[in-house]
């Protein structure tokens, strides 16, 4: 589970999206880098995840190091004839603690839909994982002025009939669209619009103690050249980050900043 943060507190998370990369000799490898980087690492919370095909292995490379492993993914049911998906009970079984739901790619690639956030989310939540659920809106809807009300929706949906006494395992992840590996960065007045919008409608549906214990983070072309911009902005609790993720002195970078941060005035 990922560590209960008082909301005056919330312990600052990176989280590594390795996507479709990486052969199991390469993720291993890496594993092991990153565990060597960043060992002493405390203060900011660490997450890696892997292609499926590399967990178990990513996973015992990671044990003892305090670096969590996380699923991409994650079907709603237990078990089932569903092709070529994975269950949040097989997902703990090869050493899972966190899951992402409803990255960007998922939505726009692979046609996921809100209600199918909100059934993977009460299904990792009711296996005991932790789960960050992505929310963003797409470019169009950023220039027609309706970045707003997709994300509420986005929240409304997605987080609908998930057991209020579970939250403290969930976080919120802000990904605008356009900003997915395109190399283009929300300016800090944009995300802290999106996060506080956030904050607020998760006290209007969760409840004020909820939203306040909920991490938001920040993912969208982060890089070590632009995480020191990111780690300034009040109210980011940490970063989920894709391509900048499969070097490994690179992330190690990006934790180390968030850290720095932290250690900062308040």
């Amino acid at each position: 589970m990922i560590a209960k943060t008082k909301s005056f507190r919330r312990r600052p998370i990176a989280i590594g999206n390795w996507k479709m990369h990486m052969t199991l000799a390469e993720a291993t490898a890496a594993a092991r880098q990153l565990s060597e980087l960043l060992g002493d690492a405390r203060l900011v919370e660490i997450v890696i995840a892997p292609t499926y095909t590399a967990l178990q292995a990513v996973g015992e490379v990671l044990k003892g190091t305090g670096i969590l492993l996380a699923a991409q993914n994650v079907h709603w049911d237990d078990q089932g004839a569903y092709t070529g998906e994975v269950s949040p009970i097989q997902l703990k079984d090869a050493g899972c603690r966190v899951v992402l739901i409803g990255h960007s790619e998922r939505r726009t690639i692979f046609g996921e839909t809100d209600e199918m956030v909100r059934r993977k989310l009460i299904a990792a939540l009711r296996e005991g994982l932790s789960a960050v659920v992505c929310v963003g809106e797409t470019l169009e809807q950023r220039r027609t002025g309706q970045t707003a009300a997709v994300v509420r929706a986005q929240l409304e949906k997605g987080l609908a009939d998930a057991t209020n006494g579970l939250f403290d395992r969930l976080l919120i992840a802000y990904e605008p669209i356009w900003a997915i590996g395109t190399g283009q960065v929300a300016t800090a007045a944009q995300i802290s619009e999106v996060h506080a919008l956030i904050r607020q409608h998760l006290a209007k549906i969760l409840g004020p103690d909820s939203a306040e214990a909920i991490r938001v983070i920040y993912g969208g072309s982060v890089t070590p050249g632009n995480i020191a911009d990111l780690a300034a902005i009040k109210d980011l609790d940490g970063v989920l980050v894709g391509g900048a993720s499969l070097k490994p002195d690179g992330f190690a970078a990006i934790v180390k900043t968030l850290e720095k941060a932290r250690t900062g005035p308040h």
